[in-house]
């Protein structure tokens, strides 16, 4: 997310984004119907990083999972 995303997201409360692969803005749901409407934001001690919860319609993710969150990492037992 870019200033401009930011910026577009807290004035309507519908999840933006800015694509890298496609270098432009775009808006969750905007084709797929998969909306994200922010509850609340906030911002890291540092302001490096930021932390949205959204009310989802559909999938989150492209794949058709809820979150793009589903693939989990095993720690070493070293560990």
């Amino acid at each position: 997310m870019n200033h401009q995303a930011l910026a577009i997201t807290i004035e309507t409360s519908r999840a933006t984004y800015w694509s890298r692969s496609r270098n432009e803005l775009w808006e969750k749901g905007a084709t797929s119907g998969h909306t994200q409407k922010v509850v609340s934001m906030a911002l890291d001690c540092d302001g490096d990083a930021l932390i949205m919860r959204v009310e989802q319609v559909g999938s989150a993710c492209h794949t058709g999972d809820r979150s793009c969150f589903h693939r989990p990492l095993q720690l070493t037992e070293d560990n």
